[in-house]
């Protein structure tokens, strides 16, 4: 099979492993390996109902997650045994998407992780899916910009397959800790991923109107996954109210937001995937068209900040032992900040304070390693001045979304 659209996902895994008797003790791959049953009767619902792609039980089978609940050194073999469970239950009819979601870990300085370990920590992960032969990526309910960006390079070092990331966020559009999903689009966009969109955490009601924000900025498919409604408790138990009927009624508005993908998150059931199936016939799909014109689509960690390509920066910022101070008070004159990297050292000093950069970030550098690893480091989308030639600069590009 091969994409085409609209294209068709599945909806949920966790609500439906609920219902079967999943009761939260254990890993959840665990419970999937010792009754395959379930996940197979839950995916062949979705199969029947007209799923085009099936998400492979994986979602926290990354190390970190496993060694939450001791299960240490069986990252490949684990992704390996749920990958196939589903390949067998696709059969052909439909796509196999290797899910990869969440380690739950945050990035230094609001954590312990620095980078490059969760670009390894990823990179395990995707290389069993590779090897289980999936179809394509998913990057699912990512709720930091970091995460969601060491998943997609780590999954392109493995694969030349399509990957696809859904973030999610708030009423605000924002993300957990602040990342606004229009910056996140134009980051991850621009670094090659083949969709983007938003999943779980909000009802379509609510999703529609964070996917029409996405709109103007969007240069690839919309991906549109929203759960059974809003959740809410009863009797001490989640409960997800929006039926298959109601579900389905902002597919076409979405449609003209640009959304080209569709699917069910928490709480919805082969119905719900059913009655997509029915709601995307015949409907028109809005082909990406961004509308910042000449602009630039730079962003920072959390916001999107387009730039004209005359932009100018008032002086460089060089890195030191009062880079924090020189970054913060470069920040308050010209519409660019410029960080000049000139060594190993500057990278450790860089990677201390690059989440404090709120402007749209110019990179002066003249080494092509130094700049890919303040590339690697920066968690936005940058732009480059320098004297590095095309053939250096245009991997960079391709990879980071490298604005020259």
């Amino acid at each position: 099979m091969e994409l085409g659209f609209p294209l068709l996902l599945d909806g949920a895994t966790g609500t439906e492993l609920q219902k079967r008797g999943f009761g939260g003790s254990e890993a959840a791959e665990s419970w999937v390996l010792r009754h395959s049953e379930a996940i197979r009767e839950i995916q062949k619902g979705y199969l029947d109902a007209g799923s085009q792609v099936l998400y492979t039980p994986t979602f926290g089978a990354n190390r970190v997650k496993l060694e939450q609940y001791r299960i240490f050194n069986q990252v490949k073999d684990y992704n390996l045994r749920l990958a196939a469970l589903s390949r067998e239950t696709a059969a052909g009819r439909a796509l196999v998407a290797g899910d990869i979601a969440p380690t739950g870990e945050f990035l230094y300085p609001l954590g312990e992780l620095q980078f490059e370990e969760l670009v390894e920590i990823y990179r395990e992960q995707a290389a069993a899916l590779e090897e289980a032969g999936v179809d394509l990526f998913v990057i699912e309910t990512m709720m930091t910009l970091p995460e969601a960006r060491a998943a997609v390079l780590a999954v392109k070092e493995v694969s030349r397959k399509p990957v696809f990331v859904t973030m999610t966020c708030d009423e605000n559009g924002k993300t957990l800790t602040g990342t606004d999903v229009t910056a996140a689009l134009t980051v991850l966009q621009g670094m090659g991923v083949d969709a983007f969109g938003l999943n779980c955490s909000a009802g379509p009601a609510e999703m529609l109107t964070q996917l029409r924000r996405l709109t103007p900025y969007a240069e690839i498919p919309l991906i549109a996954k929203p759960n059974a409604g809003v959740p809410r408790m009863v009797d001490g138990e989640t409960v997800y109210d929006c039926g298959a009927e109601e579900f389905v009624k902002y597919v076409g508005d979405m449609a003209k937001a640009g959304v080209q993908i569709f699917g069910g998150c928490c709480g919805t059931e082969a119905s719900h995937i059913a009655a997509l199936r029915e709601a995307v016939k015949g409907i028109s799909m809005r082909e990406p068209a961004p509308k910042y014109g000449e602009l630039l689509p730079c962003a920072t960690e959390k916001e999107v900040c387009y730039v004209s390509a005359s932009a100018a920066y008032e002086g460089v910022v060089t890195c030191s032992a009062d880079l924090e101070d020189d970054l913060m008070d470069a920040q308050e004159d010209g519409e660019l900040l410029a960080v000049s990297i000139r060594s190993e050292a500057d990278l450790d000093d860089f990677a201390e304070v690059q989440y404090l950069i709120r402007k749209p970030l110019c990179i002066l550098c003249e080494d092509a390693a130094l700049l890919e690893q303040a590339l690697r480091l920066y968690q936005g989308r940058a732009l480059y001045e320098g004297s590095l030639s095309d053939e250096v600069l245009f991997p960079l590009v391709r990879k980071y979304g490298l604005i020259i």
